[in-house]
């Protein structure tokens, strides 16, 4: 049975296992790999989209429960708040391996798009899911400052 959604605005039909992660059919079927496996357990955040706007990790997602649902990924993210969360990740040059860094600027971006003034203790709590291995967290909660600073002037 296929499964009908939208992902980076393009509709999509996939017929999978209904149990099948969303993580696997962006990455295997649509050749999306901007997606890291980090964990496989949603505890990392490397896989995190945005799902009807909002931040879900794709590694513990059904892709049967995604029937006529919007999925954007890394690779299409965009808007003001988006190109904010980016300008300042480049800007404090936030990034040092990098393989995480997909999934934080995903989770960065929902947070500022549901909350554009976040706190310190803000951001800890809604980037607290997303694991950074090279621990450049101070220098991403910076970066999420100036990306709602930026949003703001």
């Amino acid at each position: 049975m296929a499964t009908n959604f939208t992902v980076n605005g393009r509709e999509v039909s996939v017929e999978a296992d209904p149990e099948t992660p969303l993580l696997w059919v962006l990455r295997d079927e649509l050749r999306l790999t901007g997606t890291k496996f980090g964990c496989g357990v949603a505890q990392c955040g490397a896989c995190t989209v945005l799902l009807d706007g909002m931040s879900r990790r794709s590694c513990v997602t059904p892709v049967g429960t995604l029937d006529g649902a919007e999925v954007t990924t890394i690779e299409a993210i965009d808007g003001p708040e988006a190109q904010a969360v980016q300008a300042a990740w480049v800007e404090i040059d936030v990034p040092q391996c990098g393989y995480c860094q997909s999934g934080q600027v995903m989770s960065a971006t929902a947070l500022l798009r549901t909350l554009p003034k976040p706190t310190d203790e803000e951001i800890d709590q809604a980037m607290g899911g997303n694991i950074c291995r090279c621990a450049t967290y101070a220098r991403i909660r910076r970066a999420i400052r100036q990306a709602s600073d930026n949003l703001e002037a």
